[in-house]
């Protein structure tokens, strides 16, 4: 009997944890749940906070107009005034066609020296004096030309020969140095017609001073500005200029000396066949 009230009391027991466990874990989940509903109405409650992120403006920036050289240029020319800008440009279009017509007359003036020598020594042992004149008369270039002078004077002996070619050197290097003094007038005038017009520009402006009154700088700096145009002008133009004609002298300088080689090696030739 006492084993059977002890069983029932254990299972009572037993029944009574269960209970409780199940009730505190009843309390715990609807603790939990109404903690979570009160989190859900704080958020909700809660102003919403919107991040500010930098928007594109829909309409973009204009572009910069890019001016190209040759818009620059003509503003410039426009500023500088017509007149004195005309004339710088004239000058300088005049002495860049003749730095143009010598550099084309020199390239065409230059020739292989060493193989017409080779060709006229071989004209000379072959078919003699008028052969070798032969080959200068269809050779272009100045060398060509000094050595048809000399040969043609083959018959009176070397000194008439190298004195011909002395004489006639003379006269094609002449040639060659032809139009170098209007470059070099062209290359003085253009920086000196700029100087002018910006002397003449700024005598205008104080007289638009004197007229006026007005001092402000930015009206004398914007007409200094176009005053000093045809300065640049003229000094760019001298610049271009002054490159071509150092390339011309150059070019002639080497000629010349090609000439003087060329003309020693056909003296020398007129005497080996002569002997």
């Amino acid at each position: 009997m006492k084993k059977v009230i002890s069983l029932f009391a254990l299972i009572g027991l037993f029944a009574f944890g269960i209970n409780s466990a199940s009730f505190a874990e009843e309390v715990d989940s609807s603790s939990m749940a109404i903690e979570a509903e009160m989190e859900d109405t704080n958020m909700a409650a809660a102003p919403a906070v919107v991040e500010e992120t930098p928007t594109k403006t829909a309409e973009a920036e204009p572009a910069k107009k890019t001016v190209g050289i040759i818009q620059q240029v003509k503003q410039y020319f426009i500023d500088g005034g017509p007149a004195f800008m005309s004339l710088v440009f004239l000058v300088f279009l005049l002495g860049l066609a003749l730095s143009i017509e010598r550099i084309i007359y020199l390239n065409m003036s230059t020739t292989n020296n060493h193989k017409l020598l080779a060709e006229i020594d071989e004209a000379m042992q072959s078919g003699g004096v008028e052969a070798a004149k032969e080959v200068c008369r269809n050779t272009r270039g100045p060398v060509a030309s000094i050595f048809y002078q000399g040969l043609d004077r083959a018959d009176e002996g070397v000194e008439a020969v190298e004195k011909s070619v002395i004489n006639y050197g003379s006269v094609q290097a002449g040639l060659l140095e032809k139009n170098l003094s209007w470059i070099s007038l062209f290359i003085a005038t253009a920086p000196m017609l700029g100087f002018l017009g910006t002397v003449i520009g700024i005598i205008q402006v104080f007289d638009i001073i004197e007229v006026t009154g007005q001092t402000e700088p930015v009206q004398i700096a914007g007409a200094m500005k176009v005053a000093l145009n045809t300065t640049l002008a003229g000094l760019v133009a001298a610049i271009v200029l002054q490159i071509f004609y150092n390339y011309i002298v150059s070019k002639i300088d080497g000629i010349v000396n090609d000439m003087e080689d060329a003309s020693i090696s056909l003296v020398d030739m007129v005497i080996k066949n002569n002997k």
